[in-house]
């Protein structure tokens, strides 16, 4: 029985048939590509829930690939390149990636990782065109969100920004937001928690979903998380300076802003 689907686009004929055998074994139906061009036309034929991306592609690299599906895919992107400093891996995760392993990667870790994939819900597409689920179970049917339905009916609320855990859609003040996986699971563990501060290292935990609390977790995985939030404020609109949503906790990690004072009227936290 099929797990899932998988898209592998890399150039290196040997590389790509390693990537598609994993995947086979953990039950994937594979599709390969060897050009960025082909592979973002096997993502928007077969709309992957793994994406497996090469920096050094032919055509155009696997940031701009990344870039361009995180417009209409919210696929799960991971970076295997055989670029390991820290600046390329920062560039992968700010160009949407959710993932970034370094070549020659080891079999049984990429496996870890697809099993990791599997525990995270799949997001609506990002990009709202095509998608399916372009209306959350809030929606007024035609993609926009009333204010009553966004306060009514979604799981979290704070100060206009609102969160359905089971469909993972978002909105801010009755509109709705594109997020990627991560940025969904950062937003959604800060608001579960609210003004408990949330370690970096933490937050690297629930992203890879390591029951081990005291698990290693490497600066670039923290620095990883500093650029996921970045572009989630992004996304949000939100300036970090005077935050409405996220508070960063310098030297430690983020948290919810303060709740709206309930004489400011109804009370949304």
């Amino acid at each position: 029985m099929e797990r899932g689907v998988a898209v592998v686009i890399e150039d290196d004929n040997d590389v790509r048939a390693a990537l598609a055998a994993i995947f086979r074994q953990a039950g994937f139906a594979v599709h390969q590509a060897s050009s960025g061009a082909e592979g973002l036309d096997q993502v928007r034929t077969h709309n992957p829930d793994i994406v497996t991306l090469d920096i050094g592609l032919p055509d155009f690299d696997g940031l701009e690939a990344s870039r361009r599906i995180r417009t209409f895919s919210d696929a799960y992107v991971v970076i295997i390149s055989g670029r390991a400093d820290e600046a390329d891996a920062l560039l992968g995760f700010e160009a949407g990636a959710d993932d970034y392993i370094v070549k020659p990667f080891r079999a049984r870790e990429l496996r870890a990782r697809i099993k990791a994939m599997l525990r995270r819900p799949r997001a609506s597409s990002p990009g709202g065109a095509g998608s399916s689920q372009g209306d959350a179970a809030a929606g007024s049917g035609d993609g926009t969100f009333t204010r009553e339905a966004t306060y009514d009916s979604f799981d979290y609320v704070h100060k206009g920004l609102a969160l359905h855990e089971g469909t993972r859609q978002a909105a801010v003040d009755g509109v709705p937001v594109a997020l990627t996986r991560s940025q969904f699971d950062i937003l959604l563990v800060l608001m579960k928690k609210r003004r408990t501060i949330q370690a970096k290292a933490d937050l690297v935990r629930y992203l890879r979903h390591d029951s081990y609390d005291g698990s290693f977790v490497g600066a670039t995985e923290e620095r990883a998380v500093e650029v996921h939030v970045s572009n989630l404020r992004k996304r949000l609109g939100e300036n970090p300076r005077k935050p409405r949503w996220v508070e960063t906790v310098h030297g430690v990690g983020y948290r919810l802003t303060p709740p709206v004072p309930r004489r400011q009227g109804r009370q949304q936290d």
